[in-house]
């Protein structure tokens, strides 16, 4: 395997994401990669089920030959060939998290050179994940400014212990990403919340949880936001959760989620999602915590410069951009100004055209 690009998984953040972004740039590039120490800074290293069913759904997006594909395993080999079209179906078997099977696999299909149908079965709500609720509010209307274009239908939540949600996703054709300019926060424009619950919970859990988050908000803001709350009859299990979402007039998104747990009173749920909102918006971010690594490979594969306004630059952002130049041409410089930083890439430029015709 002298050919194969060889990537420590223990290097910086040291989890899945590395793991990752490392098999859907593999995958749209063409290039063989040998991933080893597969999330070694996490308990119990090596492959869990999602991770697993990730890296299956992205060979069979590209015909691909995966070897070491098992549990608890901590090095695989991967050699993609061309993506194909057609149904693809991803099961984390778990209550592991759906948006992450997405996050791995959303941009390849993009590049597939038709529409391309995924249903993703798991945890729609898990923890050390985004929920559900952040990648169609937050992250797909800003991915559809890079030209990642994609539709989600939530069938059904699943919670932890058991999982068994479903997600379906539509990705349309992209020929290419664009680059973003997102540096200016402008003014806010609205601020609204979502608040969820389902299985044995009583609504008042839902109604406290919108209450606490408002008037947090309001007092801190001086904005009072409009916060729906709504009975989840299609879920596998018992859950609730929020999120609160701030909209500018240049075109930023910013939110907050938090999730319930057993034994934390649902307005600490509220106060926590408030929090968050309110911690970013004082940034002046236009990217938040959770979304700018996210947006790094987007902005690698771009054709021209992308430019972003973050607050402090996380691990995972950190990783995300060692990867990508380390696999692509990108070029990536971060710079301090204030309480913030500017995020600058000069994309690759990678077209659909350029390896999968």
């Amino acid at each position: 395997m002298d050919d194969y690009l060889h990537i420590d998984g223990s290097h910086l953040e040291g989890g899945g994401q590395i793991l990752r972004n490392a098999v859907a740039l593999s995958c749209l590039l063409k290039k063989n990669i040998t991933v080893f120490n597969i999330r070694a800074n996490r308990p119990g290293p090596g492959l869990k089920s999602q991770h697993l069913h990730g890296l299956r759904l992205i060979r069979d997006l590209c015909e691909g030959q995966l070897l070491g594909d098992d549990i608890g395993s901590t090095t695989i080999h991967f050699a993609p060939k061309k993506l194909k079209t057609g149904h693809y179906e991803a099961d984390a078997k778990t209550a592991g998290s759906v948006c992450l099977l997405m996050q791995v696999s959303i941009p390849c299909a993009a590049f597939i050179g038709s529409r391309t149908e995924i249903k993703f079965k798991g945890g729609t709500n898990a923890e050390m994940a985004p929920p559900i609720d952040y990648y169609i509010e937050v992250f797909q209307p800003i991915a559809s400014k890079f030209g990642l274009d994609f539709s989600c239908e939530l069938v059904r939540r699943g919670f932890y212990p058991k999982g068994g949600g479903q997600v379906n996703v539509v990705v349309n054709n992209a020929q290419h990403f664009k680059s973003v300019n997102m540096v200016d926060f402008g003014k806010i424009t609205e601020i609204y919340g979502k608040v969820y619950v389902a299985g044995a919970l009583q609504d008042k859990v839902g109604i406290e949880m919108a209450e606490s988050a408002a008037k947090y908000i309001e007092d801190h803001l001086n904005i009072k936001p409009l916060i729906s709350r709504s009975r989840v009859h299609q879920a596998v299990g018992t859950g609730c959760g929020i999120i609160v979402v701030a909209k500018t007039s240049t075109g930023c998104i910013i939110a907050g989620t938090a999730a319930g747990k057993k034994g934390k009173p649902s307005s600490c749920v509220g106060v926590e999602a408030a929090e968050m909102l309110v911690k970013e918006v004082k940034l002046g971010a236009c990217v938040d915590t959770y979304l700018q690594d996210q947006l790094i490979l987007l902005m690698a594969l771009s054709e021209g410069c992308s430019k972003i306004r973050t607050g402090p630059i996380t691990l995972h952002t950190q990783t995300a951009i060692f990867l990508s130049e380390k696999m692509t041409t990108a070029k990536f410089k971060v710079t301090p100004v204030d309480n913030a930083f500017y995020i600058e890439c000069e994309g690759s430029a990678f077209s659909y055209c350029e390896k999968h015709r």
